[in-house]
This record gives structure tokens, C-alpha cells and sequence, in this order.
């Protein structure tokens, strides 16, 4: 049997001792890590950043200038000009839609008649095939019959 001096050095350690020793465990290391990711934060912010600022504007206003350089804008006022006399003749284009109307329907018919002839003749092969088919069939039968 053990003692009762064994009980009071559990008694101190107990479920709600050793959860509280956890707590303060875990609020400590949370104090350690905000405190170590303030104090980078402090050492970037403390880098004179107006420097930085000013080369990247630079930088920026630099590639704004090269990008309207290469601007191709005596391709774009003509694709313009193109467009508006486009709809200009609007028009024109609606009487050049019946001819090719025409032709889509004349080729709409081309591949009904193209489609019933291949038809025909896809259901020709097949009827041939069925033919072969059960002309086998009958020799196989020829032939077990023979052969008992």
C-alpha cells in the first residue's frame, strides 16, 4: 500500500493543474510568436520606403510611355475607318445574304442526298453481312450434326 505522502504529491497534479500549466504553456508561446513577427515587421517598416516608392513610379510611368509607344494606332484608325464602312453599307450586305442563302440551303440538300445514298448503301453491306452470317451459321450446324 502506499503512503499518504504519494496522495499529496498527486493531489498538486491533478487534471485542472496540469490544463491550466497547459494554458499558460500555450499563451506563452503565442506571446513569443506575435512578439517575433511585430518586431520583423518593425525592422521592414523602418527601411526608408519613399525610395522605393519613387523607383518603382519610375518603373511604372517608364513602361506606360514603351506600351503607348508600340501602340500600333494607324492599324486601329483604320480598322475603324473599316468599321464604319461596314455599316455604311449594311444595305449591300443584306442583298448579298440571298445568294449566300442560296448556297447554304443548295449544300444543306447535297449532304441530304450524299447521307441517303450512304445509307443505301451501308444497309446493302449490312444485309450482305447478315447473309454471310447466317450462311455460317447453317455450315456450323451442317457440321455438328454430321459430326454426332
Amino acid at each position: 500500500m502506499e503512503s499518504p505522502r504519494g496522495w499529496r504529491r498527486l493531489r498538486y497534479l491533478s487534471f485542472k493543474n496540469a490544463t491550466i500549466a497547459v494554458c499558460l504553456l500555450n499563451l506563452a508561446a503565442a506571446a513569443v510568436l506575435l512578439q517575433s513577427f511585430f518586431s520583423s515587421y518593425h525592422r521592414f517598416r523602418s527601411v526608408p520606403s519613399h525610395r522605393f516608392q519613387s523607383d518603382h513610379l519610375k518603373y511604372v510611368m517608364e513602361s506606360l510611355e514603351l506600351r503607348r509607344a508600340l501602340e500600333p494606332v494607324e492599324l486601329i484608325k483604320r480598322v475603324r475607318e473599316i468599321e464604319q464602312e461596314v455599316f455604311a453599307d449594311e444595305p449591300e450586305s443584306e442583298m448579298q445574304k440571298l445568294p449566300k442563302q442560296t448556297t447554304a440551303v443548295d449544300l444543306s440538300n447535297r449532304l441530304k442526298d450524299l447521307r441517303s445514298t450512304n445509307d443505301a448503301n451501308s444497309l446493302k453491306a449490312l444485309e450482305e453481312w447478315r447473309k454471310r452470317k447466317m450462311e455460317r451459321a447453317r455450315q456450323r450446324e451442317i457440321e455438328k450434326n454430321g459430326a454426332i
